[in-house]
């Protein structure tokens, strides 16, 4: 029996080995990079014949005028992406759920999901036209208003709030699929039982919609823990400028200019090496409770 079922499974499993083959290539290998963390780098010497510096990097890192203002921007951009993008894809979803005629809901989930298909290289480029304080569709509103324009992108003060709108605005479509999906799975006679009782729709929202979601609103959101410290690298490499690094630069483009263009890069690995410490903590802690609160298991 075990042979039978062995025999079974065997090609299955031989399918994993090109996906472990590149995991093991691109994921694993890489990782004996860590060790320049330790080292004054040097890429004619290689990692052999570096100096070791032992911990240096990283007293130098925490050292650094800009190190503590970069990971408040991080983690201040990555959470307010964290809770917009929570609330949004959710209230869209119920919003998408009220419609009646299909035809009409098909077409505004198909609109609002388009955004997530393009990549940050060219909704950059739509961005920084629309947002133009000069030339930009958002600014001439605001001029035919009365109101002066606003330097969206180059004025500290709006910058992250951008980064966090623009980012949703490419994200919710695909979150909001995951909570109609949530929603489809809500047992319709709970809203026939309702509607016999007199009740009206905000209170079927209210008393059966969100309840129903609630499973799977925990899980995102425990989930979303791990990504504190990812607060878009592509998003905020392509948008920003040095006019607003002091509330816009964050960990991934700190350790991109310290290590590809200053060529300091045991400093810039020592960076990478504490975000990806403090990054598996996080993750941990939210798995267990994704498992705890919305009993989500990997394994």
């Amino acid at each position: 029996m075990l042979h039978k079922k062995w025999r079974t499974q065997l090609p299955l499993h031989l399918m994993l080995i090109p996906g472990l083959i590149a995991i093991i290539i691109f994921s694993y290998i890489p990782m004996l990079g860590i060790v320049i963390a330790f080292q004054n780098f040097i890429p004619a010497k290689g990692i052999f014949g570096s100096q070791w510096v032992g911990l240096d990097n990283f007293r130098y890192m925490l050292d650094l005028p800009d190190f503590y203002r970069i990971l408040w921007n991080t983690v201040f951009i990555a959470s307010m992406k964290i809770v917009v993008g929570l609330i949004v894809p959710v209230s869209i979803a119920i919003l998408l759920n009220e419609i009646r005629k299909e035809a009409y809901r098909r077409l505004i989930q198909t609109m609002i999901y388009l955004p997530y298909f393009l990549s940050w290289v060219i909704l950059s480029g739509i961005l920084i036209d629309i947002l133009s304080p000069s030339t930009g569709i958002v600014n001439r509103f605001l001029e035919w208003i009365g109101t002066d324009p606003v330097f969206f992108l180059g004025d500290n003060r709006w910058f992250p709030y951008t980064l966090v709108v623009s980012n949703e605005w490419k994200e919710f479509g695909f979150s909001t699929i995951v909570y109609l999906a949530a929603i489809v799975g809500i047992n319709p006679a709970l809203y026939e039982a309702a509607i016999v009782d007199g009740a009206s729709r905000w209170k079927q929202i209210w008393h059966i919609t969100l309840p129903g979601m609630r499973p799977i609103i925990v899980l995102m959101a425990t989930l979303s823990i791990g990504s504190v410290l990812n607060a878009g690298f592509d998003q905020v490499f392509n948008l920003y400028s040095p006019i607003v690094y002091e509330s816009g630069d964050i960990i991934d483009t700190f350790v991109y200019r310290v290590g590809m263009i200053e060529a300091q890069y045991g400093l810039a690995t020592a960076i990478g090496v504490l975000k990806s410490f403090v990054s598996l903590l996080l993750i941990s802690v939210s798995y267990y409770m994704a498992y705890r609160f919305a009993n989500y298991r990997i394994f």
